[in-house]
C-alpha cells in the first residue's frame, strides 16, 4: 500500500495518509493494521510520525473528502487515539489526495470540503496560493446550521473549578474543532508571555494534570489525549498569548482545533479566554494569537439570534503545507492486493 507524508508548518510533526478504502473497516483490524505500519516506520526512522489521516471520496453529497483522525501515541506503536480531530492533519491529507489524484489539483481559490468523520465536522479548505514546494490554505471551519455559542460548553458553564493538587482551579470547558480545558494566569501560575514560553518542566506537569482532571470531570477515558489543554492569558496590543500541550510534548503553536475553539470560547461572556480577552483589549470578532512559533488570527462569524449568540462559521488562515512524498508501507502490502489483481485480469482479458 502506498502511504503518503505531508507536513502542515506548525504542527508538532508530519502526517502519515492513508487511503481509507484499502483498510479495513473494523476498529480491531485497522488499529492492529496500522500498529505494523508504525512499527516498520519505526524501524525506517519514522517513530516521529504520530499522526494517521484515512481519507477517501466522501459519500456526503457537500463534501468531496471523508477524513479520519488517529492519533497515534508515542508510549506504545500499537496504541492510538480516535475521539478527536486535527486541521493540521486535514490539510496534510487534502494536498494529499490532490498528490493521488483523490480530488483534482491543487489551484488557488479552489475549495475542498472535508467530513471529519471522528466528530461530524464539515470544513471548507481554500486554497490560497500554490508553489512547487508547498500549498498555502484558509480553514473555514462550519457551523451549519448556527450553533448557540453557550452549547459548545461541554458542562453548561463558562466557568468550571476542578480540584487539582488540593486546591481549587477555575478552568473553561469548550468543544469548537475538538474539546479543550482554557486554563488562565491564576490557574496556570504565570502572568507573562516569557514566563509561559520558558521551558518549565513543572508547569507542563502541572498542565497535564489539569487535563487529566478535566477529563475525570467530564467522564472521557484516562488514556485519551482529549481533551486538549491550553492557556490564555491577555498579552500586548490587543492579543491573546496562548500555550498549549500536544503529543507528547508542547505544541510548537496551537493547533488549528485549538485556534477554533478559542476563537468561539472568547466570545463566550464569562470565560477564561474572554476575560483573557477583555483585558487585552481584543476585537469582537478578529483575534491575533501569539503562539511560541508565532502569530496567528481566527475569525468566529458571530450573530445574535433569540438573544443568544450564535456561530456560523470560525476561519483560521495563512496555514502552509509541505508535501514530502510518496512510499510503499510493506506491512500493508496485502490490503490493495484485490485491486491489482482486478487490474491485471481486466487489461488482460
Amino acid at each position: 500500500m502506498i502511504g503518503h507524508l505531508a507536513y502542515a508548518v506548525g504542527s508538532p510533526c508530519p502526517t502519515l495518509v492513508l487511503d481509507a478504502r484499502y483498510l479495513p473497516r473494523d476498529r480491531d483490524a485497522l488499529l492492529a493494521a496500522l500498529g505494523d505500519a508504525r512499527r516498520w516506520m519505526s524501524d525506517a526512522g519514522g517513530d516521529h510520525v504520530l499522526k494517521v489521516a484515512l481519507i477517501e471520496p466522501s459519500k456526503h453529497p457537500l463534501c468531496d473528502l471523508d477524513y479520519r483522525f488517529i492519533q497515534a501515541l508515542p508510549e506504545d506503536h500499537g496504541k492510538f487515539d480516535l475521539l478527536g480531530s486535527c486541521g493540521h492533519s486535514v490539510l496534510s491529507a487534502i494536498t494529499s489526495a490532490a498528490e493521488n489524484g483523490m480530488v483534482p489539483r491543487l489551484v488557488p481559490g479552489q475549495r475542498v470540503r472535508v467530513n471529519v468523520l471522528n466528530n461530524g465536522d464539515y470544513l471548507a479548505c481554500e486554497v490560497d496560493e500554490v508553489t512547487k514546494e508547498s500549498t498555502r490554505f484558509t480553514m473555514h471551519f462550519l457551523q451549519t446550521p448556527p450553533r448557540p455559542v453557550s452549547a459548545m460548553l461541554l458542562d453548561g458553564s463558562p466557568v468550571t473549578t476542578l480540584e487539582v493538587d488540593g486546591t481549587h482551579v477555575d478552568v473553561s470547558l469548550v468543544s469548537a474543532g475538538n474539546p479543550y480545558v482554557f486554563v488562565g494566569s491564576k490557574g496556570a501560575g504565570v502572568e507573562t508571555a516569557d514566563e509561559l514560553f520558558a521551558d518549565d518542566s513543572a508547569l507542563f506537569d502541572r498542565l497535564s494534570r489539569i487535563r487529566v482532571a478535566a477529563a475525570a470531570h467530564l467522564g472521557m477515558p484516562a488514556d485519551s489525549v482529549f481533551p486538549k489543554v491550553a492557556v490564555t492569558i491577555p498579552g500586548e496590543d490587543g492579543k491573546l498569548v496562548v500555550r498549549a500541550i500536544s503529543v507528547p510534548s508542547w505544541h510548537p503553536t496551537l493547533a488549528m482545533t485549538g485556534t477554533a475553539c478559542l476563537g468561539v470560547a472568547a466570545g463566550i461572556e464569562g470565560s477564561i479566554p474572554w476575560q483573557a480577552a477583555q483585558e487585552a483589549g481584543c476585537g469582537d470578532n478578529v483575534i491575533s494569537v501569539v503562539t511560541p512559533g508565532g502569530v496567528v488570527e481566527v475569525f468566529a462569524a458571530m450573530s445574535i439570534q433569540d438573544d443568544q449568540r450564535h456561530v456560523a462559521w470560525i476561519t483560521v488562515g495563512d496555514k502552509r503545507v509541505d508535501f514530502h512524498g510518496s512510499f510503499f508501507i510493506e506491512p500493508l502490502a496485502h490490503f490493495q492486493f484485490k485491486e491489482t489483481s482486478e487490474c491485471l485480469s481486466e487489461s488482460a482479458a
